[in-house]
């Protein structure tokens, strides 16, 4: 079985690395904080617990899935890995010098799979030695139970890099959606719409949170509000992506609503921080 590096152990990185080992698959799973590293060893041990619970699948033991997890600091680890799927947060410089270090390591055949939001994935692959093995897998949150990802064709991406990571994915139950590459994709072009314009709503003072998200669910029948949903991803994510849009395509329409940017300012990241537009 394929051995699999993961970058990065935030919320994204340890849903994908649960994702993969909870069916099989040896994972690396590097961040440069130990801190972060131990964290993440207790978030996913809770979250194959919950999951057990929540699905009736007694099958998912949490001793066995963090078993198949090697939880490394140091970048060295993944040199025998056979796909290596990055996660680090939506800022170009912090991923510039993460790919600049792994293109070094990772051997010839391996397949770089970038886990991004907004950035393109020709710039993010015109900082490997092989571009035709780097390709956009945009997992959704939370990893372990969305079964589709939006995958994106560099302009170098090799048929064959398409084809080895569609039967990866399919082999942990997920499909993929195969678009081509400009910043935001297809699904954060569109999403960061709302909530951008959701926050400007509450800024306003025109609906509370818990409306916007109430009419969003009720009366278009989505299952989470765009609020609920920036909560769940990160408010620091949003605006980092937004920023990205707004550079790229130079349009009013992406500029970050001033409310998000002093969330963001504040400390209030949504989930992962206890707060953001709900308190968790």
């Amino acid at each position: 079985m394929k051995k699999i590096g993961v970058i990065g152990a935030g919320v994204m990185g340890c849903g994908v690395a649960q994702s993969f080992a909870q069916h099989g698959y040896q994972v690396v799973l590097v961040d440069i904080s130990e801190e972060v590293l131990i964290k993440a060893k207790e978030d996913i041990y809770n979250n194959v617990r919950f999951s057990a619970f929540y699905t009736n699948n007694c099958s998912l033991d949490p001793e066995k899935v963090l078993s198949n997890i090697y939880f490394s600091n140091n970048y060295e680890s993944i040199k025998k890995v056979d796909f290596l799927v990055e996660n680090v947060t939506e800022n170009y410089e912090l991923k510039e010098e993460v790919y600049k270090q792994v293109s070094e390591l990772v051997n010839e055949g391996c397949i770089l799979m970038v886990n991004t939001s907004c950035i393109p994935i020709t710039k993010i692959a015109a900082l490997t030695k092989d571009p035709t093995k780097v390709v956009g897998t945009h997992f959704m949150n939370p990893v372990p139970i969305k079964n589709t990802v939006e995958t994106i064709r560099g302009y170098y991406t090799s048929e064959e890099t398409i084809n080895k990571t569609k039967e990866l994915l399919y082999d942990i139950g997920k499909e993929i959606v195969l678009v081509n590459d400009y910043p935001g994709f297809v699904s954060n072009r569109i999403s960061h719409l709302y909530m951008n314009e959701a926050a400007f709503v509450v800024q306003d003072q025109v609906a509370t949170p818990e409306d916007v998200d109430r009419i969003f669910k009720q009366c278009y029948s989505h299952k989470m509000g765009p609020l609920e949903t920036a909560d769940l991803i990160g408010l620091d994510t949003v605006v980092n992506s937004l920023d990205v849009l707004f550079n790229t395509y130079q349009d009013s329409k992406f500029k970050c609503c001033p409310l998000l940017r002093k969330m963001v300012d504040a400390g209030l990241y949504g989930k992962k921080s206890g707060q953001g537009f709900y308190t968790y």
